[in-house]
This record gives structure tokens, sequence and C-alpha cells, in this order.
């Protein structure tokens, strides 16, 4: 007597993401205990290390996500990775409007810096940027080449290994590499003018 295959939990996500765009509210409660880990898992990566952790918890950030994407009731899901990659796009927004607060509520500003290196390839570098910086220029990346920005985004801010920002966005692993490798360069110009010209 065989019972049915138990689905792996990519592929539950997946299909409570596709019962949701067609309504259903339970889906929505399966799927937040699935999906919450995770997205805590990725928002306490963005707060390690960070002057911010200090101000802003990583249950505060899959919260406001959570809300977020939640009132994003026609978002049209494909996939896990998808969902996870919108998510990573809001847990950036939400680190970038508590950095700007932040900048605007202290005499003097100053964002919580970032080693861009280490934010974008996990390599420590010198000098730091703060996340405004490297957010103004991922937009900027965005408006010139937007798979090396999605790349980069899906990479530090969704936590994506290699494989899964290939699959999310249909290419093969070594393109992702070589936009990687691209977008860092153009990355580390952008912030280096940026500074300069401030």
């Amino acid at each position: 007597m065989s019972s049915a295959p138990v689905p792996q939990p990519e592929q539950a996500v997946t299909r409570l993401l596709l019962e949701w765009k067609n309504g259903s509210k339970e889906a929505l409660d399966l799927l937040v205990p699935l999906v919450y880990e995770e997205l805590r898992r990725l928002a306490d990566r963005y707060l390690r290390d960070e002057r911010s952790a200090m101000t802003l918890q990583p249950t505060a950030i899959v919260h406001e996500a959570y809300l977020r994407l939640v009132a994003q009731r026609l978002q049209d899901w494909e996939s896990r990775a998808h969902f996870f990659g919108v998510a990573a796009h809001l847990m950036r927004q939400i680190l970038v409007d508590h950095a700007r607060r932040n900048k605007s509520a202290k005499r003097g500003g100053g964002a919580e810096k970032i080693p861009l290196q280490e934010a974008l390839d996990g390599t420590p570098a010198s000098p730091s940027t703060s996340i405004e910086q490297l957010d103004d220029a991922l937009t900027a990346l965005a408006a010139f080449d937007e798979r090396k920005a999605k790349v980069i985004e899906l990479r530090y801010f969704g936590g994506f290994d290699l494989e899964e920002v290939a699959q999310a966005l249909g290419i093969s692993s070594a393109t992702v590499v070589r936009e990687q490798r691209t977008a860092v360069a153009w990355l580390h110009r952008e912030v280096a003018a940026r500074k300069v010209g401030a």
C-alpha cells in the first residue's frame, strides 16, 4: 500500500502561493509558517554586524515585509524563488527606509555602514559604504541593466545561492557568476564616484 508522496517544502510553498493567488485565505494561513523562518533568517543575516541591529530586529523586518507582501494581493506568484525574490526586494526597501529615518533623526546624519565588497560577495573591503549608498547604486544599476541589479539583490538581500538565482532569473549559473562579477565592479565604481562627487 503506497501513500502519496510528501511534497517538498519548495513545492509546498509554490503550491500554496498559487492557491493564495487564486484567493484562498487558508493557503495564506498555511504559507506563513513555511516561509516565516526563512524570512527571519534572511533578516537576521542583514542585521548581523550592523549598527541598525541595535534599533531594528529581524522580527520587525519580517513582520513589516509580511504586511507588505500580504498587501500585494494581485501578485502573480510564479514560484518559491519568485516569492523570496519579492521578499528580498521588500526587505531591502525596509532597511533603506530605516537607515534614512535614522539619518534624518540624528544631527549630522550618518547611516549604518556596510563594507561594500562584503555585502556583495562576502569579502571584506574598505572603505565602507552606507546601505543608502548601496541602494542608490543598485537603483542606478537597475536603470542601466536590470538583470545585473536583480542578481545582486537576490544574492545579498535574498540570500539566494548561485543555483537559486539562476533558476529565479532563467539563466545559467555561469551567467550568474559573470553578471555578479560585472555588477560588483560597476557598483564599486558607482559608489566611489558618488563619494567623490559628494
